[in-house]
């Protein structure tokens, strides 16, 4: 997964102020738990996401099996759990291997048979010994007019009946561990949980009902019923509030930090702006005005910019980033822009060349690829401010890039990289202004759990002349007559994006499908058929993807790696293999690769049935809307935030104990929490503020903690 933009960190933290030493037992290892070996903590550190007693304590339970239901023999009803007590009567052992072995049980009102199936005799004969009272638990069934239960779920003594007839949480887990390992892990943990000091506003804490922190904790393990799973239960509300105080607290700090640090004041609207305007060639949608009237508010103050641009696909940020620069430019500053990979680098600086010549800015490209004696160059062009705009990869931050007087970084596609990268790039001159860009639609609940530190700008209009992308469901089983439709438009000059399956979030099967549809189509159309994925060299994709902006190949064949950027307005048709395996987001990312040109586009989403109600409703999205900020929302409400623009992609803060589908209210409350936080004690050193320090820690936002001791 990608940098997790909520933990911030510059490019050299300070020193960390150390843990409180309350908090020390939630950090110890896994290993250090009663029964939990080297081997068995690997197995339990990969289920709960990290090595720490806390991430056990983080790892939440799905359901629950009820066994406080303890009937007699007479009461007990077939096909329910219960807890019984009962008489060792009789052992009647398996004569052959593939029976099972039985043991005989009574109790005054009737008999039943407890199964086992690949038996120990020694096992059972020492715990269900003949005369012995016990207790077992598990689920009651008839068979042929006996009951019986099968391999059951708990057996003791009578002294364990209280801890057996209870509610048992159920856990998701991982091969090779068990409900019952991951119970005792719990239980073994729970008595270390410290009492921490209370970091909830006392009013709000007191209207909310909610349990003290440990409290909490012990109910979220031991859920009193079917209402104890509900993230609305007191436990799990407060546990999820927890969580997204963290978070929106540490982005707060964040906030404050690069706030604290004086910004610059840029003249806006100077000659050079006027001359990018008037080489573009069409009119500026009213939300591409209103972006830049915030912008020039915020770079026209001595405070720094931290704005997010939101756009959808083609809604057109890159001219507001253009017009944005100039402001640094007609200051005598130097503005850069970084985008994710070389090919988007290459994109964005063949989009701005124009504007920027007509404007008489010099600029440059700097990516991985320049080496030696080119690559001193483009640094000494850097260095003495010849190169007003610099165009680049993560190779912008490298230490040897150094700018003569950066004003504004344009950060493309944020999710892609870190919050500290975008600090780094940030450190390289004095009070930089930072305008990070998105073509991703974020729900506005999770643009605030990502972005809170920062500012954010709408681009909610399609530029003029865009048509809208005729979207059609078909059958995967009409995939001949598909094959047969595109040779026409090929004839007809059309170029064609043909969008692999995911495949079980496996890149090799990914890559197997892949080349599969690329030898189909190849033995139909010869060479003019092309193929990307995640494992060609960089180099390699740039040179096929060239060849289809340069209409040397009619079809590109491709795993998800076109997502993001690719730019070739004669493309016109979008064809994606089994749609419904694909988040919304991505389904409305891939369809945004067609429909540049002037030319209608077109976008076949092919299905596999039968479907699901859940996979129906995000297909007709898709062919009902183009809107993608009411494409994201309708994803997290189908979805849930944890897999929101599914994982691999979003570089979405993830959350372990918040859902943000059923604590979006909470989330707003934590932020504006955060941001009273923030005015009262932003050194967070009154006696709120030393418990929010726990919390902090708790959630694991250390970076936070260092601007505090940064300033």
């Amino acid at each position: 997964m990608t940098s997790q933009p909520e933990h911030a960190e510059t490019a050299s933290p300070p020193k960390s102020i150390g843990r409180p030493f309350a908090l020390d037992p939630l950090f110890r290892p896994l290993t250090a738990l009663s029964g939990i070996g080297p081997r068995n903590g690997k197995l339990l550190e990969k289920l709960v996401g990290g090595p720490k007693i806390l991430d056990l304590l983080w790892h939440k339970p799905i359901d629950f099996i009820d066994r406080r239901y303890a009937p007699t023999l007479a009461e007990a009803l077939p096909g329910k759990t219960a807890t019984l007590t009962l008489r060792v009567e009789k052992h009647i052992p398996n004569t052959r291997r593939n029976l099972p072995y039985r043991v005989r049980c009574k109790d005054d009102t009737g008999s039943i048979d407890l199964v086992f199936f690949n038996a120990h005799k020694d096992y059972i004969e020492k715990n269900m010994p003949l005369g012995a009272t016990i207790i077992a638990s598990g689920k009651v069934e008839a068979y042929q007019g006996q009951l019986q239960m099968v391999h059951p779920d708990a057996l003791g003594a009578l002294e364990d009946k209280d801890s057996i007839a209870t509610i048992e949480p159920i856990y998701a887990l991982t091969a090779g561990v068990t409900n019952k390992a991951v119970r005792k892990a719990i239980n073994s943990a729970l008595p270390a949980v410290p009492c921490l000091p209370e970091w909830q506003d006392a009013a709000y804490f007191a209207r909310q009902h909610w349990p003290v922190w440990d409290d909490a904790l012990r109910t979220l393990h031991n859920p009193p019923g079917e209402n104890g799973l509900s993230p609305l239960h007191p436990a799990r509300a407060r546990l999820a509030y927890d969580e997204l105080l963290a978070n929106q607290l540490a982005l707060s700090l964040v906030r404050y930090r690069q706030r604290k640090v004086n910004g610059r004041i840029y003249n806006t609207n100077g000659p050079h702006r006027a001359r990018v305007l008037a080489a573009v060639p069409f009119e500026l949608t009213g939300a591409q005005k209103q972006s830049l009237v915030e912008i020039d508010a915020d770079m026209g103050s001595d405070e720094r910019m931290l704005r997010l641009l939101q756009g959808d696909v083609g809604s057109g940020k890159t001219v507001v980033a253009a017009l944005s620069m100039m402001n640094a430019i007609d200051t005598g500053a130097q503005a850069a822009l970084m985008a994710p990979t070389e090919i988007l680098a290459r994109q964005h600086a063949q989009s701005l060349k124009p504007w920027l010549d007509a404007a008489g800015v010099r600029f440059v490209i700097l990516t991985g690829r320049d080496k030696g004696k080119a690559r001193d160059l483009l640094l000494q062009q850097i260095a003495s401010g010849a190169a007003q705009v610099v165009i680049g990869t993560h190779a912008l931050f490298q230490d040897d890039v150094i700018f003569s007087d950066l004003g504004l970084a344009v950060i493309d596609e944020q999710h892609r990289f870190g919050v500290h990268q975008r600090l780094q790039l940030a450190s390289k001159g004095k009070g930089v202004d930072t305008l990070v860009m998105t073509a991703t639609p974020i729900p506005r609940t999770l643009t605030l759990t990502a972005y809170g530190d920062m500012d954010v700008s709408r681009l909610n209009e399609k530029p003029p002349g865009r048509k809208p992308v005729d979207t059609r469901l078909m059958s995967q089983d009409k995939l001949d007559e598909m094959i047969d439709g595109i040779a026409r438009q090929i004839a007809a000059g059309a170029r064609v994006y043909w969008v692999c399956p995911l495949v079980e979030e496996s890149e090799v099967m990914d890559l197997a499908a892949a080349e599969e549809r690329f030898d189909i189509l190849q033995a139909r159309f010869g060479d003019r058929v092309g193929l990307v994925h995640g494992r060609l060299k960089p180099q390699e994709k740039d040179e096929v993807m060239e060849k289809f902006a340069r209409g040397d190949l009619s079809i590109l064949v491709a795993t998800t790696v076109i997502e993001v950027g690719v730019n070739v307005p004669e493309a016109t048709i979008m064809i994606i293999e089994h749609a419904e395996r694909f988040g919304l987001a991505q389904l409305h990312q891939l369809r945004g690769r067609v429909g540049r040109g002037g030319d209608k586009s077109f976008c076949f989403l092919l299905y596999s049935g039968p479907l699901s109600d859940n996979g129906k409703a995000r297909l007709a999205t898709m062919r009902d809307t183009e809107d993608g900020f009411l494409i994201a929302e309708k994803d997290l409400e189908l979805r849930g935030s944890g897999d929101i623009l599914g994982t691999k992609q979003s570089g979405l803060p993830t959350f372990r104990l918040a859902d943000l589908s059923a604590h979006a209210e909470l989330l707003a409350t934590a932020r504006d929490d955060a941001r009273l936080i923030i005015d009262k004690d932003p050194d967070l050193k009154g006696p709120r503020g030393n418990a929010l320090r726990h919390l902090l820690y708790l959630f694991e936002r250390d970076q936070a903690i260092q601007y505090l001791r940064s300033g």
